[in-house]
This record gives structure tokens, C-alpha cells and sequence, in this order.
């Protein structure tokens, strides 16, 4: 301890650190604090534990990156720990009209500066939105707008068919556009071309040659990683195939490519699920009936979520949680944990429907959530749709 190494390789040597061991190194005198507190290493353990959320200097505000990573561990741990008791119940009296409503919607909070992003779109057309890049309508197209004057910068024909799903990367580069009629291939496109169209005379797109397909997602930290599940045959079995995009210049033309890496069937014994997400270490998470499952993207199985008192209509799936939410109004929350060869879930709370009594003619539809709040919609047939938030207690 007696020799000193100057300050460049001791920040070289302090990168392979995580979080925890730089917190003691820091203890050890007054030159290693002075080294681990040093913004460049708690940026880089921020940018790899939350690769696309789109920190930047401004949104930082006056918090160092080391506050930033600390404070963001603790609202997940706190969300880990959180009881049924400590959720705040909410019902927004935003009227979101009738018919079925689909949410969607991504966010992390920085200081109190940064916010929950959610996009919520009824039978009826409307959008209702605080943040919104691409959108798909039923005549096939593709719409992106600005933010947040929704004012429109392009529209591509994607499809002779609508366009039901529409996925953008963690990364933003690419968008995964498909529809579930049986003679439609999925397609991915360039998110640049899209953005700037002036500077493409048609749209850079790779149409994924695997029809059938009804669900997908990206992998969460994975730039170019997707899963797709379909259905084939005159039995309609479900299956999951996994693609790696890459996008290749030559002769000064980009060239998307998409390179098939894992695939494989259900076995007959599960039923066909209908909701599917992609955790780290491209987990594969899907519901059957009031189950819940975990697979590999090769179709090892390695969890079997039981406990669910009724059937599960929708799942939510991100890189810190997954939400289940049942026909009976209740969700449950689980939350990611390494350990071992593949990433485990960890059932964390329950929480119950508290608003008026669900009727069979309610639906629930998809839950999303960040580390402070869980969203979703619950729509009615005849009534207007009710958008319902369950908040942690600060």
C-alpha cells in the first residue's frame, strides 16, 4: 500500500470493479477514494446495468453518476421489498373511450426530472401520450412522429394487411413491424430511414422469413437480439425462434441481415400461451393458462410459476421485473435475480384489483411498470376504459 501507482492505471484497474467492491476500495486511504469516486467509473456501471435509458449529462442534473447508480439501486430494491401495503391505488379520470385499449410505455426516474413514459391507444383511434416514436395503423402503415407535439415526420406502407405489432429496439436503431395474418411476413426496419426520410428515397427494411408470427420482443440489453413466437401447422403449435440483426455497408449500401441463432417447439403437454417477454440473458417468459413459465431461447425450461388463482391475460417483461396480471384484476410482480448459469425470477408481491368489481365483460389489459409505479388498463365493453396506477409510497 506503500507505492503508488499513478492515477491511469489504477482507474484501468478499478473498471473491472462492480458496484459494491468500488464502494470499499474507496474506504481503503485517500487516494483510492479519491480515484473511486471518479465519474467516469460510476458511468460506466450505470450504462451497464441500464444500457438504453438514455442517461445524459442534463438529465443528471446536480447528482454525480455514483448518486445516480445509488439511488436507482435503491428504488429497485425498494420495488424488490415492496408489500401489497406500500402501493398507493390511483384511477386516472382521464376518460379513455370505448372499446379495448392498448398500453405500452418504458421510463426511469432521474432526479426527479426524469419521467414515465406511456402511450395508451383505444378502439376508438385516439392516442394518448406523453412520449411516442412509431405507430401502426390498420391500413398497414407506419407512422413516426416528434416529441411530444406528436407532429408527423413520415408514414411508410408496411403491409397490405394492419400493422399489430410494432416494436422498437433498446437501442432505437431498429423497428420490428408484423401483423398476424397468416400471409404476412414480419419485417425489420432501418429506425434512421424513418426518421429522416428526405435522405432515403425508399425505406431500409430485411423481411424476416418466418410467417405466422403473433408475438415478439427484443432482448432487453441486447442492441439486436429479437424472439418471435408463431404458431404452425394445422394444429397450430407454438414455437420460438430467436434472430441476431446486423446492418452492413457495402459499396457505401446498408445491408440488413437477420441470422436465426436458436429455435424451438413447445411441448404438446403446455398449452399455446398467447403473451410472451424477453428477459437478460434472452430468457424467454410466457403465461399458459394461470402459469407461468421460464425457457431458454434453445427450450430448456428452468422455472414453473404456480399460485395464480385465475388465468393470466397479460405479461409484462422488462430487465428489472415481470408483471402478470390475471382476469381476476390482480397482478403479480417479480423481480430479476442472477445467480447461476441463468438468471432466476423472484416472486416479490400481489397486488389486487381495488376499483369497482370486475364483470365478465371486463378485460385487463397490459400492466407496465418502472421502479416507483405500475400502470395499466382496464377495458370494459359499453363503458369507457379506466387507467389505473399503483404508486410507491415515497
Amino acid at each position: 500500500m506503500e507505492m503508488q501507482l499513478p492515477d491511469v492505471p489504477m482507474v484501468k484497474i478499478f473498471s473491472y470493479l462492480d458496484a459494491f467492491s468500488l464502494l470499499q476500495a474507496s474506504k481503503v486511504n485517500k487516494n483510492w477514494n479519491k480515484i473511486a469516486e471518479s465519474d467516469f467509473l460510476w458511468r460506466r456501471l450505470c450504462l451497464k446495468k441500464w444500457r438504453f435509458c438514455n442517461f445524459t449529462y442534463e438529465r443528471l442534473g446536480t447528482q454525480t453518476w455514483k448518486q445516480l447508480f445509488l439511488h436507482q439501486t435503491k428504488q429497485e430494491r425498494r420495488m424488490a421489498c415492496a408489500q401489497s401495503e406500500d402501493f398507493i391505488y390511483k384511477e386516472a379520470a382521464e376518460n379513455l373511450g370505448f372499446g379495448t385499449a392498448y398500453l405500452s410505455g418504458s421510463g426511469i426516474t432521474v432526479d426527479g426530472q426524469g419521467k414515465s413514459i406511456i402511450c395508451i391507444v383505444s378502439s376508438t383511434c385516439k392516442l394518448y401520450t406523453w412520449d411516442v416514436q412509431e405507430v401502426g395503423d390498420s391500413d398497414g402503415n407506419i407512422h413516426t412522429f416528434t416529441m411530444p407535439e406528436l407532429r408527423d415526420i413520415s408514414k411508410v406502407h408496411a403491409f397490405q394487411y394492419s400493422v399489430d405489432l410494432l416494436l422498437c429496439s433498446p437501442d432505437k436503431k431498429w423497428v420490428f413491424a408484423c401483423g398476424i395474418h397468416q400471409h404476412i411476413l414480419p419485417k425489420v426496419f432501418f429506425t434512421e430511414c424513418l426518421l429522416r426520410p428526405s435522405e432515403y428515397s425508399t425505406p431500409l427494411y430485411f423481411t424476416v422469413p418466418f410467417a405466422s408470427c403473433y408475438r415478439g420482443c427484443w432482448t432487453p440489453r441486447r442492441e439486436n437480439r429479437i424472439t418471435l413466437m408463431y404458431r404452425r401447422g394445422s394444429q397450430k403449435k407454438t414455437g420460438f425462434t430467436t434472430f441476431d440483426l446486423t446492418a452492413e455497408s457495402p459499396w457505401g449500401r446498408k445491408d440488413i441481415q437477420a441470422h436465426q441463432i436458436a429455435s424451438f417447439l413447445l411441448p404438446v403437454h403446455i398449452d399455446s400461451p398467447n403473451w410472451m417477454g424477453v428477459g437478460d440473458g434472452s430468457i424467454i417468459v410466457f403465461e399458459s393458462g394461470s402459469y407461468l413459465f421460464l425457457f431458454t431461447v434453445n427450450g430448456l425450461m428452468l422455472q414453473r410459476f404456480e399460485g395464480h388463482q385465475s388465468t393470466i391475460s397479460n405479461i409484462w417483461v422488462d430487465s428489472l421485473h415481470v408483471l402478470a396480471a390475471s382476469v381476476d384484476g390482480s397482478i403479480h410482480v417479480y423481480m430479476w435475480e442472477e445467480g447461476g448459469h441463468y438468471p432466476y425470477l423472484k416472486r416479490c408481491c400481489h397486488l389486487e384489483y381495488m376499483g369497482s368489481s370486475l364483470t365478465p365483460s371486463c378485460q385487463v389489459s397490459r400492466a407496465i411498470c418502472d421502479n416507483v409505479s405500475i400502470v395499466r388498463v382496464v377495458s370494459r365493453v359499453h363503458e369507457s376504459n379506466i387507467l389505473v396506477m399503483y404508486a410507491l409510497n415515497s
